[in-house]
C-alpha cells in the first residue's frame, strides 16, 4: 500500500506497471496522455486544502467567498444573523483547487461581540490549512479585528490578511494603515467589485499546502477517528458517554453557548478509537439562526478531521431536512458513513412501521450504510456499533485493481449499454480506481454519460465489490478533445 501511496504522487494509487499497462490501454483507444494524466491527478487528489475567511460581521466576507468561488452561492445580507445550509464551497484559482469556510452571518451577540467572534473565529481556523483574515479597510483595526489577531497567532496558521472596501486609489492609504496589525502585507481588495482580488489569491495559493495534512491515518497504528453528528438534542453527548463508560461529557449545557468539539479516546472491541463529540447547543428561538450555523460549522470541522461519521437520528421524530443536510455534509465530505437510530428502546410498533416506511424513501440514498440501532439511555446494541464501523473503513479504503474493474466494466457495457442519444450511443471504454478514502473512479468514454447511467454503474459497482459504508466518487472523460468533461 505504501508503494502505491509513494507513486500516487505522480498517477492517483495505480503502481508503476499498472499504469504504464492502463496508458498503453488509453492510447490504443485514441487518448491523449496529457488528458488522462491530468484526469487521473484529480481524482486522485484525496482531500483538497482549506481556506477559512474569517472577519468580524459586515466586512463582506461572503461577498468576497463569492468572489472566489466565482459564483453567488453565500447569502449576502446588510444584517447580521443570515443562515445558510452549507458552509463549505469548492474553487479553483491558477489551476488549483481548494475549499472555502465562510463564517459570516450570524447572530453575532449572543455572549458579547467579542467572544462570539472569537468563537466563530475557531472553529473555522480548526477545520483550515491557510486562512483569510478579512477587515473593513474604511473602518481600519477595531479591538474585535484586534482579538482574532490573538487568535489567529494562537493557531500558527498561515495568513493572508485582506484589506476589504478599498474601491480606488484614494483607499489605498487606507489599507497600508493595517500593517499595524502585524499579519503582514494588507491586501487592497474591492470584494464587490473584484479589485485586487487576483493578487490576494496568488497569496492564497503560496500560503495553502499542495494537498493538506491529513489528520488521519498518519501514525501507523494511530487511533481511528469518528465524528458523531446530528442535529442538536439526539443523544450524541449521551452515546459518547455510553461507549466510554463513564460521564466524560456534560449532556446539559447551558442556553446558547458554545465549546469546542471533545476528543475522546475510549477503547471499544479491543481496540481504541477517537471520537469527537459535536454535540452542545441547546437552542433558544431568538438564537435559533445563530445555533444552527454555530452547529453546522462545527460539524464541518469535525467531519473534516474523521474518517468515519456516525451520524444519530432520533427515531422517536420523524426523519427531518436537517437530518438529512447532515447526511449530505458527511457524503460530500467522503467520508466513510454508519447511521445510529437512537432511542429504539422507545419505539412501539406504530411508530416502528411510519419509520421503516420513511427511512425507504427519505434516506434511498445512502442505502448502502450500514444501521445500527441503538439506545445511548440504556446502552442497547452498543456492541453493534464498532463492527458496522469496520464495515464502513473497510469499504472506504477498498481498492479494485484496474485489470479486474476493466473486466467488470466490459460485461456490464455488453449487458446493459447506455442508451441510444440523438442518434449515437455512448460508451464507456474503460476506467480506473484513481483514489481510496473515499474510492474515486475515473470512467474514459466514447460520449456524454447520462447521470441515471452513472448511477446505474455505481450500484453495479456496489454489487460487484462491496464499498459498504462509503460513498462513491464516479468522474468521466470523454474521448473528443473538446468534449464535455465532468
Amino acid at each position: 500500500m505504501n508503494d502505491q501511496i509513494d507513486s500516487g504522487d505522480e498517477h492517483g494509487e495505480l503502481g508503476d506497471a499498472e499504469y504504464a499497462e492502463f496508458m498503453e490501454l488509453a492510447a490504443q483507444e485514441g487518448f491523449e496522455p496529457e488528458d488522462v494524466e491530468g484526469a487521473i491527478g484529480e481524482a486522485g487528489h484525496g482531500p483538497l486544502p482549506v481556506l477559512a475567511v474569517v472577519g468580524r460581521p459586515n466586512v463582506g466576507k461572503s461577498t468576497l467567498v463569492n468572489r472566489i468561488i466565482g459564483r453567488r452561492e453565500a447569502v449576502v445580507e446588510d444584517k447580521p444573523g443570515v443562515t445558510r445550509d452549507r458552509v463549505t464551497y469548492e474553487a479553483e484559482w491558477a489551476g488549483r483547487r481548494f475549499k472555502v469556510v465562510d463564517t459570516g452571518g450570524w447572530e453575532q451577540d449572543v455572549l458579547g461581540i467579542d467572544a462570539s467572534v472569537a468563537a466563530q473565529a475557531e472553529y473555522a481556523i480548526e477545520a483550515s490549512d491557510a486562512v483569510v483574515f478579512v477587515v473593513d479597510s474604511t473602518v481600519g483595526a477595531t479591538d474585535t479585528d484586534e482579538a482574532v489577531v490573538k487568535l489567529l497567532r494562537r493557531a500558527g496558521k498561515p495568513v493572508v490578511l485582506c484589506a476589504n472596501k478599498v474601491d480606488g486609489q484614494s483607499g489605498e492609504a487606507d489599507a497600508t494603515a493595517l500593517w499595524s496589525l502585524g499579519l503582514g502585507e494588507p491586501y487592497p481588495v474591492s470584494s464587490l467589485h473584484g479589485r485586487g482580488t487576483g493578487d490576494m489569491l496568488d497569496a492564497v495559493l503560496e500560503a495553502l499546502p499542495e494537498a493538506p495534512a491529513q489528520t488521519f491515518g498518519t501514525a501507523i497504528g494511530g487511533p481511528r477517528r469518528i465524528a458523531l453528528i446530528g442535529r442538536p438534542n439526539v443523544g450524541k453527548s449521551s452515546l459518547l458517554n455510553k461507549v466510554a463508560g463513564e460521564d466524560r461529557v456534560v449532556v446539559n449545557e447551558i442556553a446558547g453557548t458554545t465549546r469546542d468539539p471533545v476528543d475522546e479516546l475510549i477503547e471499544l472491541g479491543g481496540t481504541v478509537w477517537k471520537f469527537v463529540d459535536t454535540a452542545g447547543i441547546r437552542r433558544r428561538v431568538h438564537l435559533q439562526e445563530g445555533a444552527d450555523y454555530y452547529a453546522s460549522l462545527r460539524t464541518a470541522a469535525a467531519v473534516e478531521k474523521a474518517e468515519v461519521a456516525v451520524v444519530l437520528i432520533d427515531t422517536s421524530e420523524s426523519i427531518s431536512v436537517q437530518d438529512q443536510r447532515i447526511i449530505t455534509m458527511a457524503v460530500e465530505a467522503g467520508r466513510a458513513l454508519v447511521v445510529a437510530y437512537n432511542k429504539w428502546d422507545t419505539l412501539d410498533e406504530e411508530r416502528r412501521y411510519y419509520l421503516e416506511r420513511e427511512i425507504e424513501t427519505e434516506l434511498a440514498q445512502i442505502a448502502w450504510a450500514p444501521r445500527v440501532n441503538v439506545s445511548a439511555r440504556t446502552g442497547r446494541h452498543m456492541e453493534k456499533l464498532v463492527p458496522a464501523i469496520e464495515t464502513a473503513l473497510e469499504g472506504w479504503e477498498t481498492r479494485v485493481p484496474t485489470g479486474r474493474l476493466n473486466a467488470f466494466l466490459g460485461e456490464l457495457v455488453a449487458a446493459h449499454p447506455h442508451p441510444i442519444r440523438g442518434g449515437k450511443q455512448p460508451r464507456i471504454l474503460f476506467g480506473t480506481q484513481a483514489g481510496t478514502k473515499p474510492p474515486r473512479f475515473v470512467l474514459f468514454a466514447s460520449g456524454f454519460i447520462e447521470h441515471g447511467y452513472r448511477r446505474f454503474v455505481e450500484r453495479r459497482l456496489r454489487e460487484e465489490f462491496g464499498f459498504l459504508g462509503t460513498p462513491i466518487h464516479i468522474s468521466v472523460r470523454v474521448r473528443e478533445k473538446r468534449g464535455r468533461k465532468k
